[in-house]
Protein backbone atom coordinates (compact mmCIF):
# COMPACT_ATOMS: atom_id res chain seq x y z
CA UNK A 1 0.00 0.00 0.00
CA UNK A 2 1.22 3.40 -0.54
CA UNK A 3 -0.55 7.01 0.14
CA UNK A 4 -0.77 9.61 -2.80
CA UNK A 5 -1.51 13.05 -1.80
CA UNK A 6 -2.87 15.89 -4.29
CA UNK A 7 -1.62 19.84 -3.38
CA UNK A 8 -4.53 21.66 -5.48
CA UNK A 9 -5.45 25.24 -5.18
CA UNK A 10 -8.66 24.55 -3.43
CA UNK A 11 -8.55 21.06 -2.38
CA UNK A 12 -6.21 18.96 -1.30
CA UNK A 13 -6.63 15.13 -1.67
CA UNK A 14 -5.37 11.82 -0.61
CA UNK A 15 -5.84 8.37 -1.58
CA UNK A 16 -5.05 4.91 -0.25
CA UNK A 17 -3.83 2.60 -2.97
CA UNK A 18 -3.18 -0.95 -3.04
CA UNK A 19 -2.08 -3.37 -5.07
CA UNK A 20 -4.06 -3.57 -8.77
CA UNK A 21 -4.04 0.39 -7.95
CA UNK A 22 -6.90 -0.41 -6.07
CA UNK A 23 -8.14 2.70 -3.96
CA UNK A 24 -9.36 1.58 -0.85
CA UNK A 25 -9.63 5.06 1.37
CA UNK A 26 -10.26 8.86 -0.05
CA UNK A 27 -10.19 11.96 1.32
CA UNK A 28 -10.24 15.84 0.49
CA UNK A 29 -9.64 18.56 3.06
CA UNK A 30 -9.69 22.32 2.00
CA UNK A 31 -6.84 23.69 0.94
CA UNK A 32 -5.21 26.79 3.02
CA UNK A 33 -4.00 28.79 -0.52
CA UNK A 34 -2.20 31.09 1.52
CA UNK A 35 -0.74 29.60 4.52
CA UNK A 36 2.57 27.30 4.03
CA UNK A 37 2.57 25.45 7.20
CA UNK A 38 -1.06 25.40 6.63
CA UNK A 39 -1.03 23.67 3.55
CA UNK A 40 1.84 20.93 5.28
CA UNK A 41 -0.12 20.29 7.99
CA UNK A 42 -2.75 19.58 5.90
CA UNK A 43 -0.64 17.19 4.36
CA UNK A 44 0.30 15.86 7.58
CA UNK A 45 -3.30 15.17 8.85
CA UNK A 46 -4.42 13.34 5.12
CA UNK A 47 -1.63 11.04 5.24
CA UNK A 48 -2.41 10.17 9.33
CA UNK A 49 -6.03 9.46 7.85
CA UNK A 50 -4.81 7.23 5.24
CA UNK A 51 -2.85 5.22 7.76
CA UNK A 52 -5.25 5.09 9.84
CA UNK A 53 -7.49 3.29 7.28
CA UNK A 54 -4.74 0.95 6.47
CA UNK A 55 -4.21 0.15 10.13
CA UNK A 56 -0.29 0.50 9.45
CA UNK A 57 2.02 3.71 10.36
CA UNK A 58 5.23 4.39 7.77
CA UNK A 59 3.70 3.86 4.35
CA UNK A 60 5.18 5.58 1.10
CA UNK A 61 3.86 8.86 0.46
CA UNK A 62 3.93 10.32 -3.17
CA UNK A 63 2.81 14.09 -3.61
CA UNK A 64 1.88 16.05 -6.53
CA UNK A 65 2.23 20.02 -5.98
CA UNK A 66 2.35 23.24 -8.38
CA UNK A 67 5.20 24.09 -9.58
CA UNK A 68 8.57 22.21 -9.32
CA UNK A 69 11.42 21.77 -7.15
CA UNK A 70 14.67 23.86 -8.22
CA UNK A 71 17.54 21.23 -9.21
CA UNK A 72 19.29 24.16 -8.07
CA UNK A 73 18.49 25.07 -4.80
CA UNK A 74 15.97 22.39 -3.39
CA UNK A 75 13.51 25.37 -3.09
CA UNK A 76 9.65 25.64 -5.11
CA UNK A 77 9.86 27.34 -8.15
CA UNK A 78 6.93 28.77 -10.75
CA UNK A 79 4.36 27.82 -8.39
CA UNK A 80 0.95 29.18 -8.69
CA UNK A 81 0.27 29.29 -5.02
CA UNK A 82 2.40 31.89 -4.80
CA UNK A 83 3.63 31.31 -1.24
CA UNK A 84 5.07 27.67 -1.95
CA UNK A 85 7.85 29.28 -3.91
CA UNK A 86 11.18 29.85 -2.26
CA UNK A 87 10.10 27.24 0.32
CA UNK A 88 11.63 23.97 1.64
CA UNK A 89 8.47 22.17 0.72
CA UNK A 90 10.13 18.64 0.12
CA UNK A 91 12.29 19.11 3.06
CA UNK A 92 9.78 20.59 5.11
CA UNK A 93 7.18 17.35 4.30
CA UNK A 94 9.78 15.04 5.14
CA UNK A 95 10.29 16.54 8.56
CA UNK A 96 6.68 16.60 9.79
CA UNK A 97 5.70 12.76 8.25
CA UNK A 98 9.49 11.31 9.74
CA UNK A 99 9.87 10.04 6.37
CA UNK A 100 11.42 10.44 2.86
CA UNK A 101 8.57 11.64 0.28
CA UNK A 102 8.38 11.25 -3.59
CA UNK A 103 7.26 14.48 -4.99
CA UNK A 104 6.18 15.91 -8.89
CA UNK A 105 4.99 18.74 -10.60
CA UNK A 106 0.60 18.15 -9.94
CA UNK A 107 0.19 18.30 -13.73
CA UNK A 108 2.98 15.00 -14.03
CA UNK A 109 1.21 13.18 -11.76
CA UNK A 110 -1.69 13.27 -13.80
CA UNK A 111 0.63 12.37 -16.98
CA UNK A 112 1.82 9.64 -14.87
CA UNK A 113 -1.51 8.10 -14.35
CA UNK A 114 -3.39 8.34 -17.47
CA UNK A 115 -0.03 6.74 -18.84
CA UNK A 116 0.14 3.82 -16.51
CA UNK A 117 -3.93 2.70 -16.58
CA UNK A 118 -5.64 5.39 -17.70
CA UNK A 119 -6.73 7.52 -21.47
CA UNK A 120 -3.53 6.83 -22.69
CA UNK A 121 -2.40 3.49 -21.81
CA UNK A 122 -0.05 1.76 -24.15
CA UNK A 123 0.50 5.26 -25.94
CA UNK A 124 3.67 5.65 -26.52
CA UNK A 125 4.32 9.37 -26.64
CA UNK A 126 1.73 11.51 -24.16
CA UNK A 127 0.96 15.22 -23.00
CA UNK A 128 -1.36 15.53 -20.18
CA UNK A 129 -2.47 18.92 -19.99
CA UNK A 130 -4.31 20.30 -16.59
CA UNK A 131 -7.12 23.36 -17.51
CA UNK A 132 -7.89 24.74 -13.97
CA UNK A 133 -6.84 27.15 -11.69
CA UNK A 134 -3.20 27.40 -13.29
CA UNK A 135 -2.54 25.55 -16.63
CA UNK A 136 0.09 22.91 -16.37
CA UNK A 137 1.52 19.75 -18.45
CA UNK A 138 3.11 16.62 -18.25
CA UNK A 139 5.13 14.21 -20.96
CA UNK A 140 5.53 10.88 -20.23
CA UNK A 141 7.63 8.35 -23.24
CA UNK A 142 7.33 4.97 -23.23
CA UNK A 143 6.45 4.92 -20.08
CA UNK A 144 8.77 7.11 -18.25
CA UNK A 145 8.32 10.58 -17.05
CA UNK A 146 10.09 13.22 -18.91
CA UNK A 147 11.40 16.19 -16.56
CA UNK A 148 14.34 18.05 -17.76
CA UNK A 149 17.55 19.17 -16.17
CA UNK A 150 15.50 22.24 -15.06
CA UNK A 151 13.05 20.44 -14.00
CA UNK A 152 10.27 22.44 -16.46
CA UNK A 153 9.22 19.92 -19.31
CA UNK A 154 5.70 20.26 -20.03
CA UNK A 155 5.60 23.75 -18.76
CA UNK A 156 3.55 25.05 -21.66
CA UNK A 157 1.36 27.10 -19.92
CA UNK A 158 3.83 29.99 -19.54
CA UNK A 159 5.33 30.08 -23.42
CA UNK A 160 2.84 32.60 -24.87
CA UNK A 161 -0.74 32.16 -26.84
CA UNK A 162 0.57 31.00 -30.33
CA UNK A 163 -1.16 32.52 -33.69
CA UNK A 164 -2.37 35.64 -31.45
CA UNK A 165 -5.62 37.44 -32.89
CA UNK A 166 -5.96 41.41 -32.98
CA UNK A 167 -9.32 41.69 -33.15
CA UNK A 168 -9.86 39.41 -29.99
CA UNK A 169 -7.31 41.73 -27.79
CA UNK A 170 -4.61 39.46 -27.80
CA UNK A 171 -1.83 41.10 -28.36
CA UNK A 172 0.08 41.86 -25.94
CA UNK A 173 -2.60 39.74 -23.86
CA UNK A 174 -3.30 40.28 -20.18
CA UNK A 175 -0.48 39.90 -17.19
CA UNK A 176 0.38 36.89 -15.62
CA UNK A 177 1.54 36.42 -12.18
CA UNK A 178 5.27 35.43 -13.48
CA UNK A 179 5.42 39.20 -14.51
CA UNK A 180 5.27 38.39 -18.59
CA UNK A 181 2.27 38.76 -20.88
CA UNK A 182 -0.06 36.91 -22.87
CA UNK A 183 0.55 33.32 -21.77
CA UNK A 184 -1.24 30.44 -22.65
CA UNK A 185 -1.82 30.56 -18.85
CA UNK A 186 -3.31 33.68 -18.88
CA UNK A 187 -5.70 32.78 -21.45
CA UNK A 188 -7.08 29.31 -20.82
CA UNK A 189 -6.79 28.79 -17.10
CA UNK A 190 -10.16 29.35 -15.38
CA UNK A 191 -9.70 32.77 -14.02
CA UNK A 192 -8.34 33.93 -16.86
CA UNK A 193 -11.70 32.58 -19.13
CA UNK A 194 -13.58 34.67 -16.08
CA UNK A 195 -11.55 37.66 -17.24
CA UNK A 196 -12.00 37.17 -20.87
CA UNK A 197 -15.86 36.84 -20.41
CA UNK A 198 -15.60 40.15 -17.83
CA UNK A 199 -13.78 42.27 -20.02
CA UNK A 200 -16.55 41.83 -23.40
CA UNK A 201 -19.75 41.70 -21.53
CA UNK A 202 -19.23 42.93 -17.63
CA UNK A 203 -20.44 40.88 -14.53
CA UNK A 204 -18.80 38.48 -12.65
CA UNK A 205 -19.34 34.86 -13.91
CA UNK A 206 -16.84 32.55 -12.81
CA UNK A 207 -15.88 29.83 -15.28
CA UNK A 208 -17.87 27.40 -14.06
CA UNK A 209 -21.53 30.32 -14.01
CA UNK A 210 -19.97 30.82 -18.08
CA UNK A 211 -20.19 27.21 -19.08
CA UNK A 212 -23.53 27.11 -17.01
CA UNK A 213 -24.08 29.50 -19.87
CA UNK A 214 -23.20 27.94 -22.40
CA UNK A 215 -25.18 25.20 -21.82
CA UNK A 216 -28.73 27.48 -21.10
CA UNK A 217 -27.99 29.07 -24.85
CA UNK A 218 -26.96 32.55 -23.48
CA UNK A 219 -25.11 33.97 -26.49
CA UNK A 220 -21.95 35.70 -24.36
CA UNK A 221 -21.14 33.08 -23.07
CA UNK A 222 -21.04 30.86 -26.00
CA UNK A 223 -19.25 33.99 -27.60
CA UNK A 224 -16.80 33.83 -24.67
CA UNK A 225 -16.80 29.51 -24.96
CA UNK A 226 -16.21 30.01 -28.51
CA UNK A 227 -13.15 32.19 -28.15
CA UNK A 228 -11.69 29.50 -24.97
CA UNK A 229 -12.06 26.97 -27.86
CA UNK A 230 -9.82 28.19 -30.69
CA UNK A 231 -7.25 29.81 -28.03
CA UNK A 232 -6.98 26.05 -26.71
CA UNK A 233 -6.91 24.78 -30.13
CA UNK A 234 -3.81 27.08 -31.44
CA UNK A 235 -2.25 25.85 -28.30
CA UNK A 236 -2.15 22.34 -28.33
CA UNK A 237 -1.48 22.79 -31.70
CA UNK A 238 1.86 24.39 -30.77
CA UNK A 239 2.50 21.02 -28.44
CA UNK A 240 1.99 18.98 -31.57
CA UNK A 241 4.49 20.91 -33.91
CA UNK A 242 6.89 20.40 -31.32
CA UNK A 243 6.07 16.51 -29.45
CA UNK A 244 3.85 14.84 -31.55
CA UNK A 245 2.09 13.03 -28.99
CA UNK A 246 0.40 9.76 -30.02
CA UNK A 247 -2.57 11.19 -27.19
CA UNK A 248 -3.16 14.22 -25.10
CA UNK A 249 -5.45 13.86 -22.12
CA UNK A 250 -7.03 16.97 -20.40
CA UNK A 251 -7.48 17.38 -16.87
CA UNK A 252 -9.02 19.96 -14.86
CA UNK A 253 -12.19 21.50 -14.35
CA UNK A 254 -12.35 23.21 -18.03
CA UNK A 255 -11.70 19.86 -19.36
CA UNK A 256 -14.60 18.40 -18.07
CA UNK A 257 -17.21 19.59 -21.47
CA UNK A 258 -17.52 16.50 -23.76
CA UNK A 259 -18.09 18.73 -26.74
CA UNK A 260 -14.28 19.84 -26.51
CA UNK A 261 -12.85 16.32 -27.38
CA UNK A 262 -14.83 16.43 -31.32
CA UNK A 263 -14.08 20.74 -31.35
CA UNK A 264 -10.71 20.70 -30.64
CA UNK A 265 -9.73 18.60 -33.12
CA UNK A 266 -11.52 19.92 -35.63
CA UNK A 267 -9.58 23.24 -35.27
CA UNK A 268 -6.52 22.09 -34.73
CA UNK A 269 -5.59 21.00 -38.00
CA UNK A 270 -5.41 24.88 -39.25
CA UNK A 271 -1.76 25.14 -37.25
CA UNK A 272 -0.71 21.60 -37.50
CA UNK A 273 2.83 21.22 -39.67
CA UNK A 274 1.10 17.76 -41.40
CA UNK A 275 -1.35 16.68 -43.70
CA UNK A 276 -3.51 15.35 -40.84
CA UNK A 277 -3.35 15.03 -37.33
CA UNK A 278 -3.93 10.97 -35.43
CA UNK A 279 -3.18 12.98 -32.06
CA UNK A 280 -6.09 11.95 -30.07
CA UNK A 281 -7.81 14.09 -27.41
CA UNK A 282 -9.10 12.35 -24.71
CA UNK A 283 -10.73 13.15 -21.36
CA UNK A 284 -8.45 11.78 -17.97
CA UNK A 285 -10.42 8.52 -17.84
CA UNK A 286 -9.64 9.05 -13.65
CA UNK A 287 -11.43 12.69 -13.68
CA UNK A 288 -10.36 14.69 -10.88
CA UNK A 289 -9.02 11.63 -9.07
CA UNK A 290 -6.07 11.12 -11.56
CA UNK A 291 -3.69 13.28 -10.09
CA UNK A 292 -4.09 12.10 -6.68
CA UNK A 293 -3.64 8.29 -8.13
CA UNK A 294 -0.33 9.58 -10.21
CA UNK A 295 1.14 11.02 -7.02
CA UNK A 296 0.72 7.34 -5.44
CA UNK A 297 2.01 5.53 -8.77
CA UNK A 298 5.62 7.73 -7.97
CA UNK A 299 5.90 4.55 -5.91
CA UNK A 300 6.11 1.76 -7.89
CA UNK A 301 3.66 -1.57 -7.08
Amino acid sequence: MRIGIDLGGTKTEAVLMGPGSAILARERLPTPYEDYHGQIATIAELVRRMEAAAGRTGLPVGIGHPGAISPATGLIKNANSICLNGRPLKQDIEVALGRAVRMANDADCLAVSEAADGAAAGASTVFAAILGTGVGGGIVVHGRLLSGPNAIAGEWGHNPLPWPRADWDEVPGPAHWDGLRGSIEAWLSGTGFARDHAQRFGGALRSEQILEGVAAGDAACAESWERYQDRLARALASVINLLDPEVIVLGGGLSKLAALYQSIPQRWGAWVFSDRVDTRLKPALHGDSSGVRGAAWLWPE
